[in-house]
């Protein structure tokens, strides 16, 4: 059985977290042996060990930090890991820079970001892209910008973010509406972004001002999840005299409840890779208006006819869409069959880990060929 290390700077909650425990709950004791090295503890410390997942607290202060370069080699060689799988850049560097003392652990980068590096990140690529196994972008537009960041265009497989069909895309009875005192006919519009610099909070705050102009339907405006600007955006709708349209109910554990309670979803996002919530509220049957951002528009295009895009930062046009959804019952109807179908076909959590776990024997082929014949995953 593969011996596979997730290195992850902070174990918290978010998309990034999700997509290490859906990997983990899928292949720990049945492909691989699953353990996890962490900077910054979180939720995720504490799932993966309800998983019976080993979980290990490695410091990492910055990627060329030699003293977690050691100690994660020591790590390595203590239990036998044959690969370990990164999420982000500071670890990624870290573990790359292990296998100079321990070749034999083959490093898989998987990037989250579209994100231009700057020159100097740049010429590091370069030079430590040799010592990579393989990378996973979650979109064709993440592709892209690994290889203008230095990385190499061959190693890198794109493998989209994908849900639990027996979980998600099953919409059921919401206990949403009666924890908020609302009634049937108010409209719902959700949003379950972070509150982060790159999420684009105070765009849809505009943008549900710009709404108040140009409807009659009552609505209301959820924002879940927490995040280091929650107390910004807060004093932002007090401003804006928005606190009776926009109710904060901070983050959840039960985000499949909220997703049953609510009517559409709206992502304002000014970076977006690929938005596992998108895709969740695609599954649960929401209609969704998102900014043309990142990996947006592999989501959401002529083809899924799936929601709806709109240029970031226009909040008339955000409210036009988000208008336009809200009034037209056929059109809910439409865009909530195409997302179902779309994440069926192309965002399913069984087909992501099936192809992760296939570069994972590839990327160990040298040390694991003879003992995975005939175990990869069609």
């Amino acid at each position: 059985m593969l011996k596979v290390l997730y290195l992850l700077n902070h174990a918290g909650k978010a998309g990034t977290e999700a997509y290490v425990q859906s990997l983990v709950e899928r292949l720990h004791g049945n492909r691989i042996k699953a353990y996890f090295a962490y900077n910054e503890e979180g939720w995720l410390v504490e799932r993966l060990k309800e998983l019976g997942v080993d979980t290990y607290r490695i410091e990492m202060r910055h990627p060329f930090d030699i003293a977690a370069v050691w100690k994660l080699n020591r790590l390595c060689r203590e239990l036998g890991i044959e690969l370990i799988h990164t999420q982000y850049l500071r670890e990624n560097y870290i573990a790359l820079l292990s296998r100079i003392f321990n070749p034999r652990v083959k490093v898989m980068y998987t990037n989250h970001f579209i994100l231009p590096n700057n020159i100097i990140l740049r010429m590091c690529n370069r030079v430590l892209t040799r010592l990579q196994a393989n990378i996973i972008a979650v979109c064709n537009k993440g592709r892209e910008m690994m290889i203008r960041n230095g990385n190499d265009g061959s190693k890198i497989s794109v493998i989209y973010n994908g849900v639990d069909p027996k979980i998600w895309g099953r919409p059921s009875p919401s206990t949403l509406r009666e924890e908020l005192g609302l009634d049937e006919d108010v409209f719902l519009i959700l949003c379950g972004s972070r509150f982060y610099y790159d999420k684009g909070h105070k765009f849809l705050v505009n943008s549900i001002a710009e709404l108040k102009k140009i409807t009659d339907r009552k609505f209301k405006c959820i924002l879940a999840n927490d995040g280091p600007l929650l107390d910004e955006i807060k004093e932002y709708v007090k401003n804006l005299q928005l606190e009776e349209d926009i109710i904060f109910i901070g983050p959840r554990k039960d985000m499949k409840n909220v997703y049953d309670g609510c009517n559409m979803y709206v992502n304002s996002s000014w970076h977006e890779a690929l938005s596992f919530a998108i895709i969740e509220a695609l599954a649960e049957g929401l209609p969704v208006v998102a900014t043309d951002m990142g990996g947006n528009p592999e989501i959401i295009n002529d083809e899924t006819k799936c929601g709806i895009l709109v240029k970031y930062d226009d909040a008339e046009g955000m409210a036009v869409a988000i208008n336009r959804v809200m009034n037209d019952a056929a059109l809910q109807a439409e865009l909530r069959s195409n997302g179902f179908n779309t994440v069926n076909e192309k965002f399913n959590l069984d087909k992501m880990v099936m192809q992760t776990y296939n570069l994972y024997v590839k990327s160990c082929v040298k040390n694991y060929q003879k003992k995975t014949k005939g175990d990869e995953i069609q």
